[in-house]
Order: C-alpha cells, then sequence, then structure tokens
C-alpha cells in the first residue's frame, strides 16, 4: 500500500517519532508503514487521515482489485 506519511511528515519537520507519538503507535510502526511493509488498520487510517486533514483516500492508496468476471 502507498503512503504519503513521509511527505506530509517531512512538510511539517516532524520526526517519524514525532509522528508515532502524535498517532499513538511506535516509531517502528510509522517506519513500516513509509516503507509499504505495514497496511495500517481502519482507525488509524482514519486517525492519520483526520490528523493530516485529508481523506484516506488522498493520504493511502490500495492497490487496485483485479476485476473478477461472471
Amino acid at each position: 500500500m502507498k503512503n504519503r506519511l513521509a511527505m506530509l511528515r517531512s512538510e511539517r519537520n516532524w520526526t517519524q517519532a514525532d509522528l508515532a507519538e502524535r498517532l499513538g503507535v511506535s516509531r517502528q510502526t510509522i517506519n513500516a508503514l513509509e516503507r509499504g511493509r505495514y497496511e495500517p488498520s481502519l482507525g488509524l487510517a482514519f486517525k492519520a487521515a483526520a490528523l493530516f486533514n485529508m481523506p484516506i483516500e488522498q493520504l493511502f492508496e490500495g492497490d487496485p482489485a483485479p476485476v473478477q468476471g461472471g
């Protein structure tokens, strides 16, 4: 899952630890999110979107689901 966390965090001159504190998670979680190694829970995604004052869809971009025939 792609996201804009690193860019938005950088624009605010926040460290990963700063963002982690604001979201109530560990710095390691932020690192994993920014590297695309961890997909956030729905609750964390909503919290991050609210922190950056943007819709979840603008913050996180999931892989498109394959179209199923039927």
